[in-house]
């Protein structure tokens, strides 16, 4: 599999890069609009630094990884649909989930492969409790709860992304950027129509233009709860944070807390270690499953059209909290 890295800038650059490399891809190339940041990252890691975005549409890839500024991510993202390349499109890829529709619309009309890697799906509670499901060994889904807090707000300026914390830019603050993923696994695990019930959004600590802290609660059409918590609030800039992955159902309890995971089944006592891969590394996880589904020509196991639903529900939690 061949493929461009296109956005090095992005701060999750370094784990995609090492995601394609353990899933055994040549990477072909590295682009970002700062010429001298990709200059930097392709000769830290014996790469190939493509000069001009023209140079990535024009490269003999399988696929386009594309990260970067939001104001400039949906007009290249269209290209590289129009171009008929497959692509990774990294989050966030728009301020706003306007652009996000009219490039949901365009993958439609070209039937374009349009993957968004949001790895915590691909994490041992949600893989072990979809195994249980497809087996008829899960029961009904009661309750789940997924949390990610993170650092301080100031890491991102540290990582040269101070835009993340600009709300015009990034779109809002821990909900948007860290809460999406908990809003894609409550969507994924839902049962119907997922509404929002209650909503706290707030800056209790930074005092930073957006949010540093939300929680929401959600119910499925089937009756089960869910609660989405996002966080600037872990007293640390140490990777790993506050992370937590709960999924309860009438016959299983799952819990992923990033470096250890669990899983206990009340038909056979059973209480199970979990294969574990920590949060950052499952990227390598996500970039597997796409290169797979790739080749046996499959849908992405997550779309353009998931990012919009999670973007659309978080829209509508903010309208809620009168953001």
């Amino acid at each position: 599999m061949k493929i461009v890295l296109a956005g090095t800038s992005h701060w999750h650059a370094d784990m995609h890069l090492d995601a394609a490399r353990t899933a055994g891809a040549e990477i072909i190339g590295v682009w970002d609009e700062d010429e001298a940041h990709a200059r930097g990252f392709a000769a830290r890691n014996s790469l190939s630094a493509i000069a001009a975005f023209e140079g990535v549409l024009a490269a003999p890839a399988d696929l386009i990884l594309l990260m970067g500024h939001p104001s400039t991510v949906p007009a290249r993202a269209r290209g590289v649909i129009e171009a008929d390349i497959p692509l990774i499109l990294e989050k966030p890829a728009a301020s706003s989930t306007a652009p996000l529709i009219q490039l949901r619309d365009l993958a439609h009309e070209r039937k374009a492969f349009v993957s968004v890697p949001l790895p915590n799906r691909f994490g041992p509670a949600v893989i072990a409790f979809e195994r249980l499901r497809q087996e008829g060994g899960a029961g009904q889904l009661a309750h789940c709860h997924f949390r990610v807090v993170n650092g301080p707000p100031e890491r991102y300026a540290a990582d040269g992304v101070a835009w993340v914390v600009d709300p015009a830019i990034g779109g809002g603050g821990a909900l948007r950027n860290l809460g999406i993923h908990g809003v894609n696994a409550a969507l994924s695990l839902a049962s119907g129509e997922l509404r929002l019930k209650s909503v706290s959004v707030d800056n209790r600590i930074h005092r930073s233009p957006v949010e540093d802290y939300a929680l929401l609660v959600l119910k499925d059409e089937a009756g089960a709860l869910f609660t989405v918590e996002a966080g600037y609030t872990f007293a640390s800039m140490q990777p790993g944070g506050d992370f937590e992955w709960r999924i309860v159902s009438a016959n299983a309890t799952l819990i992923d807390r990033g470096d250890r995971a669990i899983c206990a089944t009340r038909h056979d006592a059973a209480l199970v270690e979990l294969p574990v891969e920590l949060p950052a590394t499952r990227y390598r996880l996500s970039m597997r499953d796409t290169f797979e589904r790739l080749q046996r020509k499959a849908a992405p196991a997550i779309s353009i059209d998931d990012y919009v639903a999670a973007m659309s529900l978080i829209d509508a939690a903010y309208q809620k909290a009168g953001r």
